[in-house]
């Protein structure tokens, strides 16, 4: 199973929106997707349909009970995409793996124990850089990161290269950077495409080439408990998010990713 994680400690880039469109895709091309919701504010679960009533289990039994991946996964709507949602009890974990062994390697023991039922996993992270972040990344092969085409992105990119570092260094030497999204793109305003420029001269080729634009059906589709791909395919939006999940099939080793 190919492991991404979905990262930017700055909240409002587009990470949940990404996350689920890009899981949404990539059942499309009939492989068989998990997500699982690590953010306490549950948003990916939200925007899939899943009902709090309906998380009897979550990402938090996960990390802090030691339950098992296939005991807390629910079908989403979406064939061929299921989803480990998330619930308000997420809010505290961060303070409980604090004294739990092996607090930051939680959900990677937990993958490890997974059987082969999916062939993509997708891990929707806070926007932070805490324990729960760090879980992800320790159990995830690679990092992807949608970044907003705004004057502090740049900044806040640097922060998070730097704990990908450390990352490497202490606990997954093999953790990648898969690529950076630029998302919220509005080619009417100046400074978003010369941040986009920017970004582009520092990072080079790990800068995807597609570009998600501000849409405000990207907007509405959460609220339908819908992916945007689903609530409305042929919107820009749904455009740039399946051009996306292309350019990022083709990043992924081809061995793990034929179906």
């Amino acid at each position: 199973m190919i492991r991404i994680a979905v990262a930017n400690q700055k909240g409002g880039v587009g990470k949940t929106t990404s996350a689920i469109n890009l899981a949404t895709a990539l059942a499309a091309t009939d492989h068989r997707v998990l997500l699982i919701d690590l953010d306490p504010q549950g948003n990916a679960s939200t925007g899939l349909g899943v009902a709090r009533d309906a998380r009897k289990k979550s990402s938090y039994d996960i990390l802090i009970d030691g339950a098992d991946v296939v005991d807390c996964f629910v079908a989403s709507g979406v064939p061929n995409l299921d989803i480990v949602p998330a619930t308000v009890d997420l809010s505290g974990a961060e303070i409980e793996l604090v004294e739990i062994e092996a607090r930051t390697h939680r959900l990677h023991l937990a993958l490890e124990r997974c059987d082969a039922r999916w062939d993509i996993l997708l891990i929707d992270c806070p926007p932070s850089l805490g324990l729960l972040t760090i879980n992800a990344m320790v159990a995830a092969d690679s990092l992807l990161v949608p970044l907003q085409c705004e004057f502090f992105a740049l900044e806040g990119l640097s922060q998070l290269l730097s704990t990908v570092e450390r990352i490497r260094a202490r606990f997954n030497p093999s953790l990648s950077i898969l690529g950076v999204a630029l998302t919220m793109y509005d080619r009417r305003n100046r400074l978003t495409d010369q941040v986009a420029r920017d970004v582009r001269a520092v990072l080079g080729q790990v800068v995807f080439e597609t570009v998600i634009p501000r849409n405000v059906r990207l907007s509405e589709a959460p609220s339908h408990g819908l992916p945007a791909l689903i609530y409305d395919h042929r919107c820009l939006g749904s455009e740039a998010y399946m051009a996306l999940a292309r350019e990022l099939m083709g990043r992924l080793p081809v061995q793990k990713v034929a179906a």
